[in-house]
């Protein structure tokens, strides 16, 4: 069975972290690509740049978000690689910039593959 962690991606790498997949559209503020540790980015898998300006991580729309958002992922292509690429190994850390730990996009994927994967 495969954890799938949510984790800032300011916080510091842990040995524990196993893959760390950023899952943004966007590249984070004040960190520089050359600084970070990261397998890769999957930007592709971040929710539409459209749904992400709606959203505008306010929480009263976060239901309505976290629902728009799956249907993105349902329908979004790029998934299928995504799985392909992030079945080996035990643990799945989705790396985020939103400074709200507990309504951002990582915790809607978070989810969405725990089900897929019935983790």
């Amino acid at each position: 069975m495969k954890r799938i962690l949510t984790k800032r991606i300011y916080e510091p790498v842990h040995r524990d972290d196993g893959v760390r997949v950023l899952v943004d559209r966007l590249w984070p503020r004040g960190i520089s690509k050359n600084a970070v540790s990261i397998d890769y980015w999957a930007k592709e898998l971040a929710p539409s740049s459209e749904l992400r300006k709606w959203y505008g991580h306010d929480v009263s729309k976060w239901e309505e978000f976290r629902s728009r958002y799956r249907e993105e992922l349902a329908a979004n292509p790029a998934l299928r690689e995504f799985v392909l690429k992030s079945q080996g190994g035990e643990v799945l850390t989705l790396l985020f910039a939103a400074k709200d730990v507990r309504f951002n996009n990582a915790i809607v994927l978070q989810e969405y593959l725990k089900e897929l994967w019935k983790c």
